[in-house]
């Protein structure tokens, strides 16, 4: 059984600990929001694909394969399962006609804007029942560690300012 991390780590940089506190409060917010994947009828590998595809606007079976650190044959199959369900679609290039692009469906685009506003309502809730002070330093928190790794903040404190 893995310890819990304290509360509190000891000092600005017990970087261990907070990684284990942040990596915590991840899995808090997995299973938080994971009934309403769970509900879906999409698996999570199917999923992953989705937003692989959603992430990139389209791509190759190729560049899939790889974002899903798979085979192509796997990535394949995952690919017949979701177009028979009509979340996805493969389009030849107009180009070159050997190069087959994925692309999501309407159908899918309106599962995964479904399940992104059922995780934000999960959150939301869970955001509700911590104090005003708590959640504004999370918040800045996560906006600080957004950045700090690379990723693009869609409005900045925009969008955290939404989750208040």
């Amino acid at each position: 059984m893995r310890s819990r991390p304290s509360p509190h780590p000891s000092g600005p940089d017990d970087a261990a600990a907070a990684a284990a506190l942040v990596d915590t409060a991840g899995q808090a917010l997995v299973l938080a929001t994971s009934a309403a994947n769970d509900n879906s009828g999409v698996s999570a590998a199917q999923l992953r694909v989705l937003g692989v595809v959603d992430q990139a606007g389209s791509v190759n079976l190729t560049q899939l394969a790889v974002a899903l650190h798979t085979a192509p044959s796997s990535a394949s199959r995952l690919c017949d399962r979701l177009e028979a369900a009509d979340l996805l679609r493969r389009t030849a290039d107009e180009r070159d006609r050997r190069e087959v692009w994925l692309v999501l469906t309407p159908t899918a685009r309106r599962l995964l804007d479904g399940l992104g506003r059922q995780r934000q309502e999960t959150i939301a809730a869970v955001l509700r029942r911590m104090p005003p002070d708590d959640r504004a330093a999370l918040l800045q928190g996560l906006t600080s560690f957004a950045r700090a790794s690379g990723v693009p903040l869609a409005e900045d404190e925009g969008s955290a300012a939404q989750a208040s």
